[in-house]
């Protein structure tokens, strides 16, 4: 073989993996900004990818998505915003309230879709619900909205005058309403409400360790991504401890938390993947209303009412969405 059919076909063969990859058609990036973590947050990421196959869109096909988790430790979210921000990402999905607030401040262009469980309007995320008006929407959880609620079915299962024991994040903006809330809540039952805080692994064992001190007769848990994510560290301690527990999902109910009221977060995720495919499409973020649950479910653990030797009223096993034997 002569020299120069030699460079000629080594130069082709090099030059052909470079314009195959050049033909490839770019596809848009998703940024996913969660404030807990994968694995607890495994089952809602899952309902958002059918979200997304809704509208036509799969993971590895025609869209790529980067996460980024801050744990439970929402100080990181503001850094995780701006590097999604510095990737370019064609929209930023805001996983709990931390992360809605930080991608908001990183950027005034880029569509962001949330899901919180906190007043949009009232944290700065949308001028109105009906009409957004900005680069943000998504979907309103309500799961802070029942702060009054929940301590009103704990309250029909533990004994009068108990003291009523409510677990916060100090690092969730929603925290100070929430227990203003829950305090409002209390006094109306006649109840002595104690807070206790924890953001870190190791301050859940220090807040029920401090609830067993205040001998409380039950405890109602905070909306909160980190605490769904920690739901399994949550709701062994209350059985260990014997404390009656109403928690802010039902996945606490699935891994023997006694009872819950909240929206149905798988549904949730999968409307937010339906509003990050319709924006992929070209809609536009100002124009979609941020959306409400159609629905809020009870559900309680009858296996653990009977460790904890509750008996359910019939009234309350009436009204409940799923009962769990």
């Amino acid at each position: 073989m002569r020299r120069r059919e030699f460079v000629t076909l080594v130069g082709g063969a090099a030059a052909w993996p470079l314009t195959a990859i050049a033909q490839q058609p770019v596809i848009p990036v998703i940024g996913f900004l969660g404030g807990a973590d994968p694995i607890g947050l495994a089952p809602q990421i899952e309902a958002f990818r059918l979200g997304l196959r809704d509208y036509g869109y799969i993971e590895g096909q025609n869209i790529a998505i980067e996460f980024r988790w801050a744990e439970g430790r929402y100080d990181r979210s503001p850094a995780m915003a701006a590097d999604l921000v510095h990737r370019q990402v064609a929209v930023i999905v805001a996983s709990a309230t931390p992360s809605a607030v930080a991608a908001k401040g990183a950027t005034s262009t880029i569509p962001i879709i949330f899901g919180i469980g906190g007043d949009p309007v009232k944290l700065g995320l949308v001028k109105s619900v009906a009409r957004p008006d900005g680069n943000a929407t998504g979907i309103n959880f309500f799961t802070n909205a029942l702060g009054q609620k929940r301590p009103g079915l704990l309250h029909e299962l533990v004994a009068k005058g108990a003291v009523i024991g409510f677990l916060v994040n100090p690092s969730n903006p929603n925290t100070p309403g929430d227990t203003e809330e829950a305090q409002a809540a209390a006094e109306q039952l006649g109840r002595k409400l104690v807070t206790v805080k924890a953001s870190t692994v190791a301050e859940i064992d220090t807040a029920f360790a401090t609830l067993v001190q205040a001998n409380v007769g039950g405890l109602v848990v905070d909306a909160d991504g980190f605490f769904i994510a920690r739901r399994v560290q949550i709701t062994t301690l209350a059985a260990r401890h014997g404390i009656p527990a109403i928690h802010p999902s039902s996945e606490f109910v699935a891994v023997g938390g006694l009872m819950s009221y909240a929206s149905s977060l798988p549904d949730d995720y999968r409307s937010m993947g339906n509003y990050t495919a319709r924006v992929l499409k070209g809609a536009k973020v100002a124009d979609l209303p941020v959306l409400q649950p159609t629905k809020l479910e009870l559900a309680i653990n009858l296996s653990t009412a009977r460790a904890l030797g509750l008996t359910i009223p019939p009234g309350v096993l009436a009204i409940a969405d799923e009962v769990i034997e």
